[in-house]
């Protein structure tokens, strides 16, 4: 068998792009037992669709500050194809709390009013020019933070509250118009949420469902609406909230009747890592996928000027979420201003892109960095395979590309650089990682002989 190549990029410690480095290394023949990584190409698991991000109200009105060759410098980094490439965006229906302040599409019981003007102007430009970068369609899922205030039982937006009875058909018809105006504007919208984070009172836009009251809506009210629109081809994923009760909610609203009626689960990062909740979901639901549909760094959790922690955090939870069966990786706002916002009740968090609205200057963090280390390693399309590590503080993701090659991510979270060896087959390769550090790989697999 002839020797073969490890093709690695590193990224450490400090946020500079200076501080990135390549090299390659040669794999040999050995069977060393100690600090090794095994890859197990034979042994797969779950395809995987593709990285994306949020444009909300907040997102959409910084970009528009912009000038048009940094909107270039952001839209090439997440939507180029040697970028980050990303697949999928999430958009808001209606405000939620990265927005300027509350609005609504309309605010009569006939809808006559009905209009997406607030959002063409504030979120579409930047939704536009993220698809001329990526030089085609981009898969688009819709998630309402609240019905508006008048169909609601508090008769606000916010506070949580329910939908009341006597406006459930309305509200799905809403949102029918919601995602048909979407496809009419050309559009790709490939699914929805029925209700972001459905356990949560937020002093922001919140709406109380039960898994019980969800499963309702789904099967009697907004998959035959769906359908009525000519919309069945929208892929509805339940949930929307944290990691800790997916499998809760899968439980008690999958079943004979709903079954076809739902593409998998959504979720979000903010209540820990959870990833045994997701092995009950694969091992229940294999047919359906799971998809990680927010996470960001709250300033209120984390220390925003501690930048290697930050993407050393977010990235043991994206490592650990692709390991337990993920298809999907969806950040929050793909762009916030200098405070971590615009965000009407002052909930700041931290994005991949900052831009200093009083400086006009843009300002990628770390993290930007560290995902454009998955991207490069987990493309769509690309297939799980088996890996195990010696090491807690050594992480590791490994996928097998449809062109055969063999990628993955190295993460080394520990304070001091760490040696070891990926063993391949009887093949193995001796690398050193840097302290707090991440390295995407290739391996291109030898000919049979």
């Amino acid at each position: 068998m002839m020797n073969k190549a490890l093709h690695l990029s590193v990224t450490y410690g400090r946020g500079a792009w200076d501080q990135q480095f390549s090299q390659t290394v040669l794999f040999r023949p050995g069977d060393t037992e100690n600090r090794v990584i095994n890859l197990y190409p034979e042994i797969t698991y779950q395809a995987f669709e593709g990285f994306g991000g949020a444009i909300t109200e907040a997102a959409g009105t910084t970009y528009n500050q912009m000038d048009e060759s940094q909107r270039r410098v952001l839209m090439e980094a997440y939507f180029g194809k040697e970028r980050m490439n990303y697949q999928f965006i999430r958009l808001p229906m209606d405000s939620c709390d990265f927005s300027l302040g509350q609005y609504e599409a309309s605010s009569r019981p006939d809808l006559s009013d009905f209009s997406l003007e607030r959002v063409k102007k504030n979120l579409w430009p930047m939704l536009d020019d993220a698809e001329k970068a990526a030089g085609k369609k981009l898969k688009l899922i819709l998630t309402p933070w609240s019905p508006p205030a008048w169909m609601k039982t508090n008769g606000r937006r916010d506070h949580g509250g329910r939908l009341k009875k006597e406006y459930e058909g309305l509200w799905a018809e809403y949102l029918c118009r919601y995602i048909q105006a979407y496809k009419e504007h050309g559009y790709q919208v490939v699914g929805m949420t029925l209700q972001n984070e459905p356990k949560a009172v937020q002093t922001w836009d919140s709406c109380i469902f039960t898994a019980r009251e969800e499963k309702y809506f789904l099967k009697d009210v907004m998959r035959p609406a769906l359908e009525k629109y000519g919309l069945d081809d929208i892929q509805i994923y339940l949930w929307d909230h944290n990691k800790e009760r997916v499998y809760e909610w899968m439980r008690d609203i999958i079943d004979a009747e709903t079954r076809d009626l739902v593409a998998g689960a959504a979720f979000h990062w903010y209540s820990g890592d959870h990833f045994d909740a997701l092995d009950l979901c694969r091992a229940q639901f294999p047919d359906k996928k799971l998809i990680v549909s927010e996470s960001c760094i709250e300033f209120s959790k984390f220390d925003p000027a501690d930048a290697c922690g930050a993407a050393l955090h977010i990235s043991h939870e994206l490592m650990g979420d692709l390991n337990h069966g993920i298809s999907a990786f969806i950040d929050w706002n793909l762009l916030v201003d200098e405070q971590g916002g615009p965000n009407y009740v002052g909930n700041y968090c931290l994005a991949p892109f900052l831009f200093d609205t009083r400086k006009k200057t843009l300002i990628p963090h770390l993290i930007s960095q560290y995902f454009e280390h998955f991207s490069h390693a987990v493309r769509p399309g690309a297939v799980r395979i088996a890996s195990t590590r010696y090491a807690e503080e050594i992480e590791v993701t490994a996928w097998k590309q449809p062109d055969g090659v063999l990628t993955g991510v190295l993460i080394n979270r520990a304070t001091e650089a760490r040696s070891l060896c990926v063993r391949l087959n009887d093949q193995e390769a001796e690398l050193l990682l840097p302290a707090c550090s991440i390295a995407d790989f290739s391996i291109q697999q030898p000919d049979a002989d």
